[in-house]
């Protein structure tokens, strides 16, 4: 995106009310994220997710990149969370609270959090330091830009994005019908152990 250097009478004690609606916006999307990995219920995740990732499309769109921000909706928000409910319901994973949810490696992943995080924190700072980016009459976030930047160097990764979620979706339904496989066949023998012993009697 385009950089500019500070303008004249602007800082960080003048913001402007997109900035404040960015920082407001963000510091929702990072509750809701956390809720999402905090949560021992396998739906209510799912869905503070849907509430995570319309925070980052709230962003791209303060951003004025709109079209990254409608494909952020329609295929994160529309697609990846609807298979991960879909996966859900297909493995027959608990709907309620669910105390295996947990790993027992909070401490762990809190930690590496963390670090990640301020690892990203470091590196844009050191970055972008006291430069400001020009968002008047932008048109970096625009269908005809992204689309070239997307399709000419980005469609090899595009393609394996969508092939792994196709075989996420496949290999929830590979799962479930092994489930479903396993427990008829124990079914039928108990039913048959247990009902053989009656003609038996009826001999006797």
């Amino acid at each position: 995106m385009t950089l500019a250097a500070t303008a004249a009478g602007h800082g960080f004690l003048s913001p402007t009310g997109v900035e404040i609606a960015f920082v407001l916006v963000g510091i929702a999307t990072l509750g809701a994220a956390l809720v999402t990995v905090t949560t021992r219920q396998l739906v209510h995740a799912a869905l503070w997710l849907v509430v995570a990732l319309g925070g980052v499309a709230v962003e791209y769109l303060l951003l004025t990149a709109e079209f990254i921000a409608w494909v952020q909706v329609l295929i994160y928000v529309g697609s990846v969370v609807v298979l991960l409910l879909f996966g859900l319901m297909l493995t027959k994973a608990p709907i309620g609270r669910s105390p295996d949810a947990d790993s027992g490696n909070r401490w762990a992943a809190l930690v590496v959090a963390l670090a990640s995080a301020g690892a990203l924190v470091w590196v844009v700072v050191d970055a972008f330091r006291a430069t400001w980016i020009n968002l008047d009459g932008a048109a970096q976030g625009s269908t005809e830009v992204s689309g070239r930047s997307l399709f000419q160097y980005w469609v090899l990764p595009f393609e394996a994005l969508s092939v792994l979620l196709l075989a996420a979706l496949v290999g929830a339904i590979v799962l479930s019908r092994k489930g479903g496989e396993g427990r008829a066949p124990a079914a039928a023998l108990g039913n048959s152990s247990s009902g053989a012993p009656a003609p038996r009697e009826e001999q006797r």
